[in-house]
């Protein structure tokens, strides 16, 4: 190359490099110093979230010592276990949000991850061809060569201002790729702890959830051995009656309070039934743990009607709307547990008891196959299942009359 054409390019490179370092990226670098303060607050959140994880698990141990104290009242002791299910229940619905929420968030810091790897590579790259051409184009002494070269003593302080950019601009970059590395460790770390806070979220999941079927076995447990106690035969047998009946009389109640309402409503918003098939209210599971008419009571061994179709179900398994229609009652009866009434019309009601959770409330209108709860064990039950009744003109009537 001749000394023409290599003085050329030499100042062409001088150029760019006198560029790069009068008008700096302070955009980038302000962004990327943003980045790794959100980096590092992630972590202290995640760190926050494990903590709260840790410390916040149901003492289902407390719970049930608690429960011992109401043992003799069991109304009083199903009504508090019910609120206990439903605070573990709360629980639950949050640390599956959580987990949901968590695997976004992995997702995302995986990205970053991967993005600040390829950046940093590329940086590291970009020096090493950097080093190569100084290390190539340079002597020990080569700055100093440099000054002595010049021809005037103007293009001396040129070349020495040339070379004190230069300089700055490769310790910029240097510190530059620092930066870079420092932020791709921040997002390796907060990989790392958003994924032991997802762990430790499902471990508590998985645990709460053993804390419902604990509570469940042991309702189970002390209803069966207070309705099995032969000294207490005759009065749990009127008790049962007049559960039944207390049942009648709120559903009743209700189904007067719904006609009284629709009198008052023009004919055209009357709700009607259309005379159309219902379909299953727990299509997932259809085993028959007891059904409708009368039957052996398991418990009290005497033969009582049984106003419904008992659906046996695990515990947070979709109740669906058999039909079109309006919901009258969402809420909670000692006996029923949480239950939901819905209006068909033309007289016609359907009942779906015990459930874990409601989510419909009153006045509001469903469709056949729309999700209005969850199966439980809430109320007076010994084991996870729905209860599902239909009621006629004031009496209940099979559901398998209208289920197909």
């Amino acid at each position: 190359m001749n000394g023409k054409k290599k003085r050329f390019l030499t100042a062409v490179l001088a150029g760019v490099l006198l560029l790069a370092a009068l008008f700096p990226d302070t955009a980038a670098a302000s962004e990327l110093e943003e980045s790794i303060r959100q980096k590092q607050e992630a972590i202290s959140q995640a760190q926050e979230e494990k903590k709260k994880l840790q410390s916040g698990l149901s003492d289902i141990q407390e719970m049930v010592k608690k429960l011992e104290q109401s043992k003799n009242d069991l109304e009083t002791y199903v009504v508090e276990l019910d609120g206990q299910l439903n605070s573990l229940e709360d629980k639950i619905g949050e640390l599956q949000e959580q987990i949901e929420e968590k695997k976004e968030e992995i997702v995302q810091a995986k990205e970053d991850l991967e993005t600040a790897e390829a950046v940093a590579e590329e940086q590291y790259a970009q020096m090493k061809v950097r080093l190569r051409y100084l290390y190539a184009n340079s002597t020990d002494n080569g700055y100093l060569t440099s000054l002595l070269s010049a021809g005037s003593f103007s293009e001396m302080l040129n070349q020495a201002e040339y070379i004190q950019q230069v300089s700055d601009y490769d310790s910029r970059k240097l510190e530059e790729y620092r930066q870079n590395v420092e932020y791709m460790e921040l997002c390796r770390q907060t990989l790392e702890e958003e994924e032991e806070v997802l762990h430790q979220a499902e471990e508590s999941l998985q645990k709460e959830q053993q804390s419902v079927n604990t509570l469940i076995s042991e309702k189970e447990k002390q209803i069966v051995a207070y309705e099995g106690d032969i000294s207490n035969q005759e009065a749990a047998i009127a008790e049962y009656e007049a559960q039944i009946a207390a049942e009648d009389a709120e559903i009743a109640a209700l189904e007067k309070a719904v006609e009284a309402d629709k009198a008052k409503l023009e004919e055209e918003n009357k709700v009607k039934y259309d005379g159309g098939m219902f379909q299953m209210p727990c299509p997932s599971y259809t085993r028959i743990s007891d059904d409708y008419g009368s039957r052996m009571h398991p418990i009290l061994k005497v033969e009582k009607f049984h106003n419904g179709v008992d659906f046996a179900a695990p515990s947070g398994s979709p109740i669906l709307a058999a039909y079109d229609g309006r919901v009258v009652a969402a809420t909670y009866n000692s006996s029923m547990g949480n239950y939901v009434m819905i209006d068909h019309g033309d007289g016609l009601y359907t009942i779906y008891m015990h459930a874990s959770k409601l989510y419909v409330s009153s006045g509001q209108t469903v469709t056949k196959g729309e999700q209005i709860a969850a199966v439980g064990s809430t109320g007076r039950s010994t084991g996870p299942h729905l209860h599902f009744s239909v009621r006629l003109n004031g009496s209940y009537v099979s559901p398998w009359n209208y289920l197909q």
